[in-house]
């Protein structure tokens, strides 16, 4: 004869059973979706992190290329790396060392170019940042002062603003608006770091216009430039 806990655990093992019977292919189901995202996932894991050791060994030759100051090959090995690896940060610090090698070749266009695709394809906001910031300056040097003021008047991170503003004064004084310079600058003096020495630059060319600079980070005419 059954006892009264062998009549309770034959009910519990209806239960489970009535329950298995209701929902045991919908949790089979979730769990096969669950395992088979979390092999996705290792699988996405492991692409991305050859991804990025491949990457690596083809900027190491852009930057053996841009060492050795030959320029076919450092095109060469850029365009591969825009090929296969253009998602990835070493493409981004390739790009930049292909316009840094450019620049020193006097090939503005080519360095504009290597620039400007950082800006586009890259996903790192230091990268876009820097990119950004070195355009406006190849921009500078070809007089291109509107396109230059364009690129500073983008968007850039909080850590890139006040170097964007200084350049933008840069920009703006080299147009002969003086006042809109002293405006840009003012905006780098108040967003730079104290500590940076960079800094004291910015508080010169203040000065050299009339401004007057405290560490409160306010900027103000002098008297004599009211």
């Amino acid at each position: 004869m059954a006892t009264h806990l062998d009549l309770e655990e034959q009910e519990q093992l209806d239960q489970i059973k009535h329950f298995w019977n209701k929902w045991g292919t919908p949790i089979t189901g979730v769990a096969v979706i669950v395992m088979g995202g979390f092999a996705a996932w290792n699988g996405w894991q492991m692409w991305q992190q050859r991804q990025a050791v491949q990457a690596s060994a083809l900027a190491d030759v852009v930057a053996v290329a841009v060492e050795s100051g030959d320029q076919a090959r450092v095109a060469q090995a850029f365009d591969a790396v825009k090929a296969d690896y253009a998602g990835t940060l070493q493409a981004g610090h390739a790009a930049l060392l292909v316009a840094q090698s450019s620049v020193k070749a006097g090939k503005l266009p080519e360095a504009k170019s290597a620039l400007q695709w950082v800006v586009d394809h890259t996903k790192d906001e230091g990268y876009q940042a820097t990119a950004k910031l070195r355009l406006a300056a190849v921009l500078m040097e070809e007089k291109d002062l509107e396109a230059a003021a364009a690129v500073l008047r983008g968007s850039f991170p909080a850590e890139f603003k006040g170097l964007a503003a200084d350049r933008l004064g840069d920009v703006l004084q080299q147009q002969g608006k003086t006042s809109e310079a002293i405006t840009a600058y003012q905006e780098a003096w108040k967003l730079l770091d104290p500590q940076v020495d960079y800094r004291a630059l910015v508080g010169f060319k203040l000065n050299a216009l009339g401004v007057a600079t405290s560490e409160s980070g306010m900027a103000t005419l002098t008297e004599t430039n009211k």
